[in-house]
């Protein structure tokens, strides 16, 4: 936890000086946008998407100075519930809104930001190069494997020295996009095998352990000899986690990664609102279990400050922000996403100041 807050941070700084860098230079540097009037943004929602909004964020601040941003990562679930209680400007989700959720009370967007893999991370210090397919996850997950040196684990990895250490899995506690996404996964992959239905939640089996957000889980499978845990790409490397390469549809076990995840979304269909869905998808080299994210804003703002800020933090997160993205572990939108997504920004209606 302690490293991981002192790699961004200190990703952080150097994205403060971002701004001066590209001074000299029109071609890589945003769009010039006037200096904005004083205003705070507060957001909540997706930790999956925390990493990068922390980075964003803070260079984001030398450009309008004037503007405050605030993000929570307390879930996608809360998130979204805050977006709709009015408790925030905006909101951070991994998963858009089912029709049995509460709704929005206004219109509002859907605003991709980046993408990245969610790791099926372990504790075993004697097993480097773990090889797990949906069916074997799945049933690890559900309680029906509870030892490393299982006959499913040894046939996803007939090579490996496998231990008798008992499994500890360890799950998110809060309401998660990461969780919806990995669950859809075991979904789709492992229809026959998965029980547990996808979504925010689920009913996890007794003698499993729960943790906040994905920092906490990744916190617990570090320090816990045996444990596996679904974990984004960002908070696993920050965490210095071992993580399984995945049984694609292809059939190919594939490691996550920022190539292998800009693979997976960019074969995904993208929907007219720019929901997308790159869960399992098709393709040799695509990660399997690749997460897309989200920003929530109403189409029709009512205070024009606060308005004019959040159009100018998204046209920044689509044109500089991109770039920060690989610092801090993820993978920036693929071209064609990127284009809708910052003509989409026009729709946001502002009130005259």
């Amino acid at each position: 936890m302690l490293r991981s807050f002192a790699r961004r941070g200190a990703i952080v700084l150097a994205a403060l000086a971002l701004p001066v860098l590209l001074i000299g230079n029109a071609a890589t540097a945003a769009p010039k946008t006037n200096k904005l009037a004083s205003a705070t943004l507060n957001g909540d929602g997706s930790t999956f998407q925390l990493g990068f909004n922390q980075v964003v964020i803070g260079a984001f601040k030398p450009v309008q100075k004037a503007v405050t941003i605030n993000y929570q990562g307390n879930g996608s679930g809360t998130g979204r519930t805050d977006f709709v209680n009015g408790v925030v400007q905006f909101a951070g989700t991994d998963a858009p809104y089912k029709a049995t959720d509460p709704q929005p009370p206004q219109p509002f967007l859907y605003f991709p930001t980046v993408v990245a893999p969610i790791t099926v991370s372990y504790n075993l210090s004697s097993v480097s190069d773990l090889k797990l397919s949906s069916d074997t996850i799945a049933k690890i997950f559900q309680g029906q494997i509870k030892t490393w040196d299982d006959a499913a684990i040894k046939a996803d990895n007939p090579k490996a020295k496998l231990p008798s250490t008992t499994i500890t899995v360890v799950h998110r506690s809060d309401s998660s996009g990461t969780t919806a996404n990995f669950t859809s996964f075991l979904t789709k992959a492992s229809p026959s095998v998965w029980t547990l239905g996808t979504g925010s939640t689920v009913s996890w089996p007794a003698g499993t352990q729960g943790a906040t957000g994905n920092s906490g889980v990744a916190s617990l499978v570090k320090s816990t000899d045996g444990a596996v845990g679904y974990v984004d790409f960002s908070d696993a490397n920050a965490s210095d986690l071992t993580f399984a390469s995945v049984k694609n549809s292809s059939g190919k076990f594939i490691k996550p990664s920022l190539v292998s995840a800009s693979t997976a979304a960019s074969g995904a269909t993208v929907n007219a609102d720019l929901t997308y869905d790159p869960i399992n998808a098709s393709g040799a080299a695509s990660y399997p279990i690749t997460s897309p994210t989200w920003i929530l804003v109403y189409t029709t703002q009512t205070d024009a400050a606060k308005g004019a800020a959040i159009k100018a933090f998204l046209n920044f997160i689509y044109t500089d922000g991109q770039k920060l993205a690989s610092s801090v572990d993820y993978a920036p939108l693929p071209k064609p996403l990127l284009k809708q997504a910052l003509t989409q920004v026009r729709k946001i209606v502002v009130p005259a100041s």
